[in-house]
């Protein structure tokens, strides 16, 4: 009895082992015949509107005397409060380009901001008479780029200097008129801004915020395109 059993063994193991087999070749039979399963979707990469300092020292390796590089590079300090590299950076884009007015904002408020408000009404002084120098369209773009950095009182003398040098300007009565809207003085931001409309009535942008103001405007009509002359 204990003889035949032993014999039976390996009989019985190759069976065993057959089933098996037979089981896995099943299985791979029934997956290549089924759906393969989707493949996982690549990880998505974060998109960051601002560069890093490292993006902007790079791009500095390939061309340093890029104004507006430096000029990133100083907001970027700026806003870290790390003043000493912002004054840096700020002067870098300034001597690259002396009219950047962004970098001249920026230049005035970092004085602000570290507290040297002395030191940062000398500097805009200087750059508010030199785009009065050059022309109303500059110191338009002055104030503009105060207006973004908040800064109300350089905003509103760069406006009302280019309005001084060209009453007739209709973007300089635009300019006021917008900013005393924002300040919700109505009164005042609907006399310039109907100043402007009369000045230039072609600003759609004008006779929607006056007619908010309750002032009926007309645009004027754009003349229709004559008619392409038939072939002869």
């Amino acid at each position: 009895m204990m003889g035949k059993r032993r014999g039976l063994e390996p009989a019985a193991r190759r069976l065993v082992l057959c089933a098996l087999f037979g089981s896995v070749l099943i299985v791979f039979a029934g997956c290549e015949a089924g759906p393969r399963p989707p493949s996982p979707a690549p990880p998505i990469t974060p998109v960051t509107s601002d560069p890093t300092e490292a993006q902007l020292l790079t791009q500095l390796q390939v061309k340093w005397e890029n104004p507006q590089v430096h000029y990133e590079l100083a907001r970027l300090y700026h806003k870290s409060q790390n003043w000493l590299k912002a004054e840096g950076s700020y002067g870098n884009a300034l001597g690259f380009d002396p009219a950047h007015k962004a970098a001249q904002a920026g230049f005035v408020k970092l004085f602000i901001d570290r507290g040297e408000p002395g030191k940062a009404e000398q500097i805009a002084n200087s750059y508010v008479s030199e785009a009065a120098r050059t022309s109303v369209r500059e110191t338009l773009r002055l104030g503009w780029e105060f207006k973004q950095l908040k800064l109300d009182d350089y905003t509103l003398r760069c406006f009302r200097q280019a309005l001084d040098a060209e009453p007739t300007s209709f973007e300089a009565n635009k300019q006021i008129g917008f900013y005393y809207l924002e300040k919700g003085d109505t009164a005042q931001a609907k006399q310039y801004l109907m100043r402007s409309f009369e000045l230039n009535p072609r600003q759609p942008e004008v006779a929607l915020a006056l007619g908010k103001l309750g002032v009926v405007v007309k645009l004027p009509e754009t003349p229709a395109e004559p008619a392409p002359a038939k072939p002869k």
